[in-house]
């Protein structure tokens, strides 16, 4: 399929595969999307600025990267950066069309319906889109898709309004006329409001009054409090509602001026806020922030999760404010005549945002789309030229092209070119998956995991998805013969380990092999600490920090998609504990600490205490709590009158005995050589980088860890560790 991307300054048509229908999510065939003169110009000009000037316009930025050269190495940083802006960004944020499939737990809407899309994050210029269902509203009877693709539009200047509260009768200022300005306007008189409007622009001025609109357009040629005053009788406007786009801190300040004694004003627009506290502290007055589309936006627990906001207590969410909006046009309480500038077919996209940006262009211009029934679809998209692979490498499949993969496996897999080959990049979203499988060479690039599944050209899957989906992953490719390596956790719950270790109990043959990325294992430091600890004849002691840092509570790791911080990153520690110990846990014992704030949750604090099979211990103390500037992961280890202490696999201490110490240039977690033992494995045979017996016990080790903590939080009492078959 087709979609839009902005790179550099440039619109770009791109061809990538189509989204995959989800869980909670609809698919749609777009028939038409808008774009608005705002938000996408801007977004436009500003991908073709340089970095310096950005950077000037962003310092926290800098504060990110200067972060990122010390954690990462000024290679490795350039190198997601380009690859960013290779990438380019997928735009458009409103459109409707058809409904095509729709994903389980999705009851309400059904395929052949006509909805309306908004949201940066799903509403793209795309030909098919995948949308939450808390994103879409159907189209009201009647009502075509030309109209039904402003929904976002209508649902901001809406919202802008809710925070206005007008009541019947009172008179209002709109400031600033261009399509939110022109759709509020037209909103307050249907609230039987009497309606001030002011634009720089005399056209603007006009567009308001060919809409029917009686409202009283106020001129240049004299203060605006003094026209408010006179048209309100003397005493100011009840509230104004700020739909202007100007650095200027004027507008505000005006804004204060014309209000009534109590009055308010409401923000919507992208304006200067240096507040003088004389504009409108002597009338006390209330100055409000309309957050786009309403109540829900921004919060991935009602976006991305679909957990709705109970009516009798959130009226209007963004949600309902869309609905809403569809039908005020259905019913002409809100036109769009001479607000829509011409449709331009997807092909020529570059012509209508240059038509856009004409200084006497309509508000917004649509893009639109083939109404007639498009072909099978085609979900891998070829992105390099096909070669010939030598037999002494691994086809390997990146399941996942998020953060982490385009971060570290992805230039490992660059830098092991002599034993990989990436035959294949696979993302929910076609357009990272292409820019993805551009950037690394892949053959092809899809959205379909059954795609390489299917791919007899593809010996390997690397699984770098969200973590509920690693078993069900890694089961699928071992089932369709294909080596996997799934990044930790293996699994978030006793069946679904159950059904991987079922797999190997009744595979018949030489089966594929599986490692789960516990990759600390092979970092050079810890290889180096392992030989120390061979020669050791009594139990050790193992004493491990983690200083996590603090996660928001609605961060996906907190979510079923995380699993958690404990099954999502201390199976890491565990596993590391298992590798130098050399024997199998015996009992594990978990507290946490609770918070008496909500800043925290109950599994961002707490300690682990395990026993091994020959007498040796290991704690773990986990925690949100401590401070970005001390390491993040430290470990000492006791043994025999020596001390070993490892900071962030970066520098190792021996105390004692012929000890010293060793430093790297920077941290190095093994991810490198885990992906080479990998390709050993899987090339040449022999025995597992990690033993799967070893896997399935230090995950074992995590959801007993797992269920002390849920005990806890529940309220249980805790007497006893858990032992292992418990």
């Amino acid at each position: 399929m087709k979609q839009l991307v902005i790179k550099r300054g440039q619109v770009i048509l791109e061809e990538v595969p189509p989204p995959q229908v989800e869980p909670g999510r609809v698919l749609v065939r777009v028939f038409h999307s808008c774009i608005s003169r705002g938000t996408e110009l801007a977004g436009l000009e500003a991908s073709g600025q340089p970095l310096w000037r950005r950077a000037l316009e962003h310092p926290e930025q800098v504060r990110q990267l200067l972060a990122a050269v010390g954690r990462e190495g000024v290679r490795r940083t350039a190198s997601l950066i380009r690859g960013v802006l290779e990438a380019g960004t997928p735009i458009g944020y409103s459109l409707a069309g058809e409904v095509l499939e729709v994903g389980p737990g999705v009851e309400d809407i059904l395929p052949g319906q006509m909805v309306a899309c908004a949201g940066a994050q799903c509403a793209h210029h795309a030909e098919i889109v995948s949308v939450p269902r808390n994103l879409l509203v159907p189209v009201p009877q009647g009502l075509d898709t030309e109209a039904a693709s402003t929904v976002a539009l209508g649902a901001i200047a809406l919202q802008g309004l809710r925070r206005l509260e007008p009541t019947l009768g009172e008179t209002f200022l709109v400031l600033g006329l261009g399509l939110l300005g022109l759709l509020a306007a037209q909103m307050l008189k249907a609230q039987g409001c009497r309606v001030l409007a002011w634009d720089p622009l005399p056209g603007r001025r006009e567009l308001l009054c060919g809409l029917g609109m009686e409202a009283s357009l106020l001129r240049d040629q004299e203060p605006l409090a003094e026209q408010t005053a006179r048209c309100s009788g003397g005493v100011g406007v009840d509230g104004v509602l700020i739909t202007a786009s100007t650095p200027s801190h004027e507008v505000v300040s005006q804004a204060f001026r014309c209000c009534r004694a109590k009055g308010r004003v409401v923000l919507v627009g992208d304006v200067g806020l240096n507040l003088k506290r004389a504009d409108f502290y002597a009338k006390e007055l209330d100055f409000r922030i309309s957050c786009s589309y309403g109540p829900g936006r921004y919060d991935p627990r009602y976006e991305e999760q679909g957990q709705d906001y109970p009516l009798p207590y959130v009226r209007w969410t963004e949600n309902r404010n869309m609905a809403h909006y569809l039908d005020m046009l259905a019913g002409g309480e809100v036109r769009l005549e001479g607000l829509l500038g011409e449709s331009y077919p997807l092909q020529q996209a570059a012509e209508a945002y240059r038509a856009l940006q004409a200084a006497e262009a309509p508000p917004l211009v649509l893009l639109s789309y083939p109404v007639e029934k498009p072909p099978p679809l085609e979900r891998r998209v070829p992105t390099a030229r096909v070669r010939a692979v030598p037999r002494d490498r691994v086809r390997l499949a990146l399941v996942g092209a998020g953060a982490f993969a385009k971060g570290m496996h992805l230039p490992n897999l660059q830098r092991l070119q002599s034993r990989f080959h990436l035959r294949a990049v696979v993302s929910r979203s076609g357009h990272n998956a292409t820019a993805t499988a551009r950037r690394y060479q892949a053959d092809y690039a899809t959205t379909d995991y059954q795609e390489v599944l299917n791919d007899p050209e593809v010996d390997a899957v690397l699984i770098c998805t969200r973590h509920h989906l690693h078993a069900a992953q890694a089961l699928a490719a071992l089932q369709a013969g294909k080596h996997v390596l799934v990044e930790k956790p293996l699994a978030l719950s006793r069946e679904e380990l159950d059904s991987l270790t079922g797999f190997y109990r009744t595979a018949k043959g030489e089966a594929p092999l599986c490692l789960t990325g516990f990759n600390r294992r092979f970092s050079p430091l810890v290889l180096r600490l392992k030989k120390w600890l061979r020669e050791r004849e009594h139990p050790v002691m193992l004493r491990y920090l983690m200083n996590a840092g603090h996660l928001p509570r609605n961060h996906w790791v907190h979510s079923g998609e995380g699993g958690g911080r404990n099954l999502g990153e201390a199976c890491h520690v565990y596993d590391l504990f298992r590798f130098l110990v050399g024997a199998p846990w015996r009992t594990v014992h978990l507290q946490t600490l609770r918070p008496r704030e909500g800043y925290y949750t109950h599994q961002d604090n707490f300690v682990v205490t395990v026993s091994f099979g020959d007498g040796s211990l290991a704690s773990l103390t986990y925690t949100a709590a401590g401070h970005a500037s001390y390491p993040k992961e430290r470990l000492e280890v006791l043994w025999e009158g020596k001390v070993a202490e490892l900071v962030d696999f970066r520098s190792l201490q021996i105390y004692g005995g012929s000890g010293r110490a060793h430093r790297l240039p920077r941290a190095d977690k093994g991810h490198l050589a885990e992906l080479e033992a990998f390709a050993q494995a899987v090339l040449e045979g022999g025995d597992w980088p990690i033993p799967w017996s070893e896997q399935v016990e230090v995950t074992t080790l995590a959801l007993a860890a797992e269920e002390q903590m849920r005990k806890e939080e529940s309220g249980e009492r805790q007497s006893d560790a858990t032992t292992v078959g418990q």
